[in-house]
C-alpha cells in the first residue's frame, strides 16, 4: 500500500453507476452534477508542521468514509487500483453513520 507524505490521505473512490429509465447504465463520469466526491481513507500521513515546528495530525484515520472536491487531489493507478491521493485541505467533511 502507499504511504502518504505530510497532509495527504490515500482514498479509493465510492464507485456508483446511475441508471436511465430505459435501464441504460451510466458511468459516474457522465454526470457532473455535484462538486463533491465521497470515498475511503486506505492511508494517512502523518499531517503537517506548524510554526514553530509542532507535528498537527489528521482529523481522519483509515476506514474513514470521507466526502472530497471532485477536482481536488491527483488520481492514480496502483496494483490495478484507481486511487486517489488529496491534501487535507481537500476533505470537506467526513461521514459518520
Amino acid at each position: 500500500m502507499l504511504q502518504p507524505i505530510d497532509a495527504r490521505v490515500v482514498v479509493s473512490k465510492a464507485t456508483k453507476q446511475e441508471r436511465t429509465e430505459s435501464g441504460i447504465i451510466l458511468p459516474d463520469t457522465v454526470s457532473e452534477q455535484g462538486a463533491t466526491e465521497q470515498g475511503e481513507v486506505l492511508a494517512v500521513g502523518p499531517g503537517s508542521r506548524s510554526y514553530s515546528g509542532e507535528l498537527m495530525p489528521m482529523p481522519v484515520k483509515v476506514g474513514d468514509t470521507i466526502i472530497y472536491q471532485k477536482f481536488g487531489g491527483v488520481e492514480i493507478t496502483h496494483n490495478g487500483d484507481e486511487l486517489m491521493v488529496l491534501a487535507e485541505k481537500d476533505i470537506l467533511a467526513i461521514v459518520n453513520d
